[in-house]
């Protein structure tokens, strides 16, 4: 029985070895399948990253606008007098009490 395990192991190797071509061919056909599967993974990974950045950076987007709204509201000249009168209790000085300093 060990006698004709060993020549049927052989035989197969033989045979494979004459279809060594074929065999080599299919191995490549085999990695090049893997690496198409791969690469549409990393892609669709990518692909969905980038999705969520853009929403990302659509949302900052929008915060930016909203702050520079709040910026130039909070600092229009109506409204700071209106609370440094109201606010601070400050008054405008009359024009006796002004003082002029000037730089030399």
């Amino acid at each position: 029985m060990a006698q004709s395990s060993i020549n049927l192991s052989r035989i197969v190797l033989a045979d494979i070895w004459q279809h060594k071509w074929i065999l080599l061919l299919t191995l490549i056909v085999i990695g090049n399948a893997m690496s198409v599967v791969y690469t549409s993974y990393a892609t669709r990974k990518q692909t969905s990253q980038l999705d969520q950045l853009l929403q990302e950076r659509d949302r900052l987007d929008i915060e930016w606008r909203n702050l520079l709204l709040e910026e130039q509201s909070k600092s229009e000249h109506s409204r700071v007098t209106r609370s440094a009168t109201k606010d601070l209790k400050m008054v405008r000085p009359l024009p006796k009490e002004e003082v002029v300093i000037r730089l030399q």
